[in-house]
């Protein structure tokens, strides 16, 4: 049995969290409800109440008559201060339905409910499950939110899609069934993510990991973006990366408890809550910062797409003057990779990115996770414009090898958001550190 603390905010899906808490008793779980002051519009206390065997809490101010305790357990001898005691006692601390509202005071960290209360003190899981219209949840404001949760640690169960509140409307922002936001906390009590099934490169199963977990308190090193090789003092050669695939997986590392340094080169984006970032330009300014941050990693995750070469630079600005065609001489960069591969210590976890192009990608991956001597390669082909170069989404191959062996397998990531890439990858990187 374990003890789950739901946090019921006000939205018509508070429905939803009855059949929840049904849901939850009869798997063995003890429950315990606090709720925001709106969400007595929708559902009582009476109703959780009932269905729980405990009291509802609404405010700070009230003193709960379990002193913390979960129903089947024997409360303490002292009266302890309320919001602090129950979540202090929670396994589990699920927010569902999570109204746009409440997530922005969540984000904002503000303490201003029994709930945003319970929410900051809570050293458990925080599971938050939004529910809203679909222009609420698509609004900038209410990704920028959840996406500040995530890399604080909250697991987000994402909503469906469907009929919504008001009339005739559909879109995403419908509460998960319980089933599922059930199955969210019992993954985050066990501290372990979903089973993933990996494949050898001929398609067969080499059998199932367990993700996620893993990483709380490991240094993980990423690097993000591409460099700008300067031509003359106003002029570089670069390339297409946006950096958003590196800034996925820094917030995803940051979301699972890591301490991420991220190198970001020539990037745009804002700074994944929650992680250390280091601005560079050039290959050699980035081979300079990773090689400093290296040796205290525990996990590289090279995402930067590093220039293979840069042009012999001329100082001051060249001028047109007549000329009608400027020829560039290039020379090759340092293999930032290969280096820091040759320099690793034991029990370090080297993870490379082939961008490639055409039908030998794979291959030509598989050559880059052997010759520079990787745990693992992320195979995307950049000839497809949905998922290259500043795209929203991606569609990778996940290459491994462990402990240097011969046998690659091959795990395929269909086409998704880059989040969800880099969740996979993380998986994958899990998978690596535990000897799978």
């Amino acid at each position: 049995m374990s003890r789950i603390l739901l946090g019921v905010s006000g939205g018509i899906a508070a429905y939803k969290s009855l059949e929840f808490i049904r849901t939850a008793t009869a798997a063995g779980h003890a429950v315990r409800v606090v709720q925001t002051p709106d969400s007595r519009r929708f559902v009582g206390e009476a109703s959780f109440a009932a269905l729980t065997g405990a009291p509802v809490l609404v405010s700070e101010f009230e003193r709960d008559p379990l002193r913390g305790a979960f129903p089947g357990e024997r409360p303490p001898e002292h009266d302890p201060i309320g919001h602090l005691a129950l979540v202090a006692n929670a396994e589990v601390f699920l927010i569902a339905p999570a109204s746009a509202n409440t997530i922005a005071k969540l984000a904002a960290g503000m303490a201003d409910s029994l709930l945003a209360s319970c929410a900051l003190a809570a050293a458990c899981p925080v599971v938050i499950a939004p529910a809203m219209n679909n222009r609420m949840y698509e609004h900038a404001a209410t990704q920028e939110n959840l996406a500040k949760l995530r890399a604080r640690g909250a697991r987000i169960v994402e909503p469906g899609t469907g009929r919504l509140a008001s009339k005739g409307e559909e879109g995403v922002g419908r509460l998960a069934e319980p089933p599922e936001l059930l199955a969210a906390c019992e993954e985050a009590i066990a501290g372990e993510g979903r089973q993933v099934e990996i494949f050898d490169l001929d398609g067969f199963s080499r059998g199932v990991r367990t993700a996620g977990g893993k990483l709380r308190g490991v240094p993980v090193l990423v690097t993000a973006g591409g460099t700008r090789e300067p031509i003359d003092s106003v002029r570089f050669v670069g390339n297409s990366s946006s950096g958003r695939m590196g800034f996925a997986l820094a917030a995803e590392a940051a979301a699972r408890g890591a301490q991420v340094t991220l190198i970001a080169a020539n990037v745009s984006l804002p700074a994944p809550e929650g992680v250390r970032v280091l601005a560079v330009r050039t290959a050699g300014e980035l081979k300079a910062a990773a090689e400093r941050e290296f040796a205290a990693a525990e996990v590289l995750l090279m995402a930067a797409a590093v220039a293979d070469f840069a042009p012999v630079a001329t100082e001051g600005k060249i001028k047109k003057g007549g000329r009608e065609r400027l020829e560039l001489v290039l020379e090759p960069t340092p293999d930032v990779l290969s280096a820091l591969s040759a320099a690793r210590r034991p029990g370090q976890t080297l993870v490379g990115f082939a961008a490639e192009h055409g039908a030998d990608g794979l291959e030509n991956a598989r050559g880059k996770l052997v010759a520079k001597g990787l745990d693992a390669v992320v195979f995307n082909d950049i000839s497809r414009a949905e998922i290259g170069f500043d795209a929203a989404e991606n569609e990778v191959t996940i290459l491994t090898s462990a402990n240097g062996s011969a046998a690659v397998d091959a795990e395929h990531v269909p086409q998704a958001s880059k989040q969800e890439v880099a969740r996979a990858i993380l998986d994958a990187v899990e998978g690596l550190r535990e000897g799978f």
